[in-house]
């Protein structure tokens, strides 16, 4: 038996609630694992709360990331004892998530622990940390440099935001934050930004085209937040995108790319392919303070991720939650 999250919708209507689950009731795949940490993400607290059509089939063990340690294998590149984790490929959406002491899952999905990373750092890190890191990839693949002027980050305060500023800095770049919470502007600069801008500004309806002021972006937002960011960024700039927080929408026009030669890029984390995943953690290890970890993170136990769903859905929470499945 095992502790978890089950979420289950029947004739009593949805529901989430913590469990003792049989561990003959795991889902099919060729690695068990023994779970140390997960985290709570956006698209987990949808699941939680049934905000959002998130969860696919029922019953669900949220939880798109978790860290932990190999229990059973007949995968040929993981052994009983091997320190692995898992962001993203549909798990706690369509196969049981990380919000449990157990997980048992497809080995193509997993990738090794980075040694630089204790579990609870990399689950600090998680979802958020590691989409934002394919971000700053993206800019940088797409030529922008420090040098080549200021980068803005979208939801500075969240959990992609964070870790974005956090790397950014430290690799040189200046960046100037977004956020709808003016009161997290200390925490925000502690992180390296130089600037922290109101939300306000960029969310509701602009002008299709305004002043260039952005060498590239990362946005977490959508929307009109998306759209404006599009407008004012500098000619020939990067603006990649990976949230919807504000908004599946984007009512842009052609004109920041026709007039500027503006890039958007799309950035997925969930089926990224997994060359891309073991760079993106490769360069986390060399290029993310973790002494910066602990003012990014929350840690909490099973049970009070259930809580904490709505909270984060609500944008009362600041960084990263961690949760620890064993307390």
């Amino acid at each position: 038996m095992f502790r978890a999250i089950m979420i289950e919708k029947d004739e009593a209507g949805y529901r989430a609630s913590v469990k003792d689950v049989d561990e003959s009731q795991l889902p099919e795949g060729d690695v068990t694992v023994r779970v140390s940490h997960s985290t709570l993400n956006y698209k987990d607290g949808l699941a939680i709360t049934g905000r959002g059509p998130v969860v696919r089939k029922f019953p669900m063990v949220p939880g798109v990331d978790l860290v932990g340690t190999v229990e059973e294998t007949s995968h040929p590149a993981y052994n009983v004892g091997d320190a692995v984790l898992l962001n993203g490929w549909g798990v706690g959406e369509g196969h049981w998530g990380g919000l449990a002491q157990k997980a048992r899952l497809n080995g193509e999905w997993l990738v090794p622990l980075p040694p630089q990373f204790t579990g609870q750092q990399a689950m600090a890190i998680g979802t958020a940390g590691y989409t934002a890191m394919l971000c700053v990839l993206a800019l940088e693949h797409h030529g922008v440099t420090p040098d080549k002027g200021e980068i803005l980050v979208t939801g500075a305060a969240g959990g992609v935001g964070s870790v974005a500023v956090s790397i950014l800095s430290k690799l040189g770049y200046t960046v100037v934050g977004v956020s709808g919470r003016l009161e997290e502007s200390d925490y925000i600069k502690s992180l390296g930004a130089s600037e922290v801008l109101e939300r306000s500004v960029f969310s509701s309806a602009g002008k299709p085209i305004a002043r260039e002021r952005w060498a590239g972006a990362v946005d977490v937002v959508g929307s009109h937040t998306l759209a404006n960011v599009c407008a004012t960024t500098k000619y020939r700039g990067i603006v990649t995108a990976c949230g919807l927080a504000g908004g599946m929408d984007f009512p842009a026009t052609v004109a920041p790319f026709i007039l500027r030669g503006v890039t958007l890029v799309g950035i997925d984390s969930v089926m990224c392919p997994r060359a891309d995943r073991l760079a993106a953690w490769q360069r986390l290890g060399s290029d993310l303070d973790v002494s910066k970890l602990g003012l990014i993170t929350n840690e909490i136990g099973l049970a009070e991720a259930i809580p904490m769903a709505t909270r984060l859905l609500d944008g009362q929470v600041r960084g990263r939650v961690v949760v620890d499945v064993n307390a």
